[in-house]
């Protein structure tokens, strides 16, 4: 008998990734996304610099989810790799073009105005594509004998492109109330505007998708409505947080609107877990079904405990020193 479940202890941590990454890496993605729309070219350099110091190191733990997923539950590997193929390399493609610009805008002076619009682009569509994603693992995969029997477009269904559109606006109220954070003057008052707006296209979205969702998928559906049970309070918290989040706009406060988002995507994101657990390749295999072998889940666990701390430590760090307002004439150079 095992004395801890090592399937267990993976699914945690790589939830715990997963959701550090949509927290971390959202908030830049939504800039991208809000770039055509910045009052000025002024604002757009305040919008990338905020970001400039920490979008790389965000990304690590994208790489520590890919990574433990593959080491651990090799099963999600070979089903969802064949299943949303596209979609990952439209992910992967956006980050890519978001990446290069941060390089390029500011060293470029005839072509800046496509830097941007591969900062935007680049940004949009890795968050369509990941918002499609969590869609596709919503309403689960044709799979027989482990093995995915789909088409490659499978995943791109009406309910997909919803849950697309509605990550791009949930990065795009992070990344406004990002700005709220840390800027001042005109760009904060831009970002105060937006916030609201964005507020209500997000719960109007989070609303159709949670209508929606238990007609997509029975089990969804069982495990909300059979009875009335603890699992309610998230989505009671998560509005709690949005109507947090809008008194706070309303109060001219700075950092309260950005801590609320983040409890509003944590609310929302456990929803999603406890909607589909212990279910990690829909419909049917569960984190247990599509575990490595424990030898092998060990041999990584030995080396993630250890990696973890220092990826916290030194993101803790990168924030503390670039803590603080981002005004005019500070810049990525």
């Amino acid at each position: 008998m095992e004395l801890f479940d090592l399937s267990l202890i993976w699914a945690l941590i790589i939830g715990f990734g997963v959701i550090m990454y949509v927290l971390m890496d959202g908030f830049d993605l939504g800039l991208g996304i809000l770039y055509p729309f910045a009052p000025d070219e002024q604002a757009r350099d305040i919008m990338m610099n905020s970001v400039a110091p920490v979008w790389d190191g965000n990304e690590t733990w994208l790489v520590l989810g890919g990574a433990g997923l593959l080491g651990a539950f090799p099963l999600v590997y070979a089903v969802f790799l064949p299943a949303l193929y596209i979609g990952v390399f439209l992910m992967l493609a956006g980050l890519i073009f978001r990446g290069i610009a941060f390089e390029f805008r500011f060293k470029s002076r005839g072509n800046r105005r496509w830097w941007n619009r591969a900062f935007c682009w680049g940004s949009a569509v890795a968050a369509f594509a990941q918002g499609a994603v969590v869609g596709s693992y919503i309403q689960g995969f044709p799979v027989e004998d482990m093995a995915y029997v789909g088409g490659p477009l499978d995943w791109l269904t009406p309910f997909t492109v919803l849950t697309g559109l509605g990550l791009m606006a949930g990065y795009a109220l992070l990344g406004a109330t990002w700005l709220i954070l840390k800027s001042e003057g005109g760009v904060q008052a831009w970002a105060y505007r937006i916030t609201p707006p964005l507020l209500a296209l997000v719960l109007a979205v989070f609303a159709i998708i949670s209508l929606w969702t238990p007609f997509v998928n029975e089990a969804v559906w069982h495990r909300w409505f059979d009875r009335i049970q603890v699992i309610w309070l998230l989505p009671l918290l998560a509005l709690g947080c949005a109507y947090t989040l809008y008194r706070a706009v309303r109060l001219r406060r700075e950092g309260q609107p950005f801590v609320a988002t983040l409890g509003l995507f944590i609310f929302t994101y456990l929803g999603l877990v406890v909607s589909k657990w212990p279910v990690i390749v829909p419909p049917d295999y569960t984190i247990w079904e599509a575990a490595s072998a424990p030898e092998s889940q060990l041999f990584l666990l030995l080396g993630v405990l250890f990696v973890i701390p220092i990826v916290l430590a030194y993101t803790a760090w990168t924030y503390w020193v670039f803590r603080g307002k981002v005004r005019p004439g500070d810049g990525y150079h």
